[in-house]
């Protein structure tokens, strides 16, 4: 498994059960999915925007980076790109290891790189017109800690 950027949704169950498959010697898999999220009830939808193959490269990096540093069997990202309405799948994670904290760490790592620093660029369409989702302190101070 490694890495995929793609306009079309994927299928959760699918997706973890064919890479616990393909995970031999691993004792933990970790997964997480994230969604369009509508705090004030006002988005209708989001647009992702990316440059295809730069995008590609860089999440590949940092998952070998990932897959290095915590000794993981695998690890895969999928990121969605286009217009997306809220409660759909933006992305999804999983790392698979021999023992749980790698895998929890290294996705959780993988994880933070995505919110902060992958090659997207975010645009919210809500009741107010349309606005750029801008980095948030927040996400850069969990990407600070790895």
């Amino acid at each position: 498994m490694s890495v995929r950027v793609q306009s079309a949704p994927f299928d959760m169950g699918a997706e973890v059960a064919a890479f616990t498959a393909s995970a031999p010697g691993a004792g933990a898999v970790v997964t997480f999915s994230g969604l369009v999220r509508d705090e004030g009830g006002s988005l209708s939808a989001m647009e992702i925007e990316h440059y295809p193959g730069m995008t590609e490269r860089a999440l590949e990096k940092i998952r070998a980076e990932a897959v290095g540093r915590w000794s993981l069997t695998d690890a895969m990202v999928i990121h969605r790109y286009g217009p997306l309405k809220p409660g759909e799948q933006i992305m999804m994670v999983a790392t698979a290891a021999r023992h749980r904290k790698d895998a929890f760490d290294a996705a959780e790592f993988l994880m933070d790189y995505l919110k902060s620093r992958a090659p997207f660029w975010k645009k919210e369409f809500g009741a107010d017109g349309e606005t750029w989702v801008a980095a948030k302190d927040d996400d850069e101070a969990a990407l600070e800690r790895w």
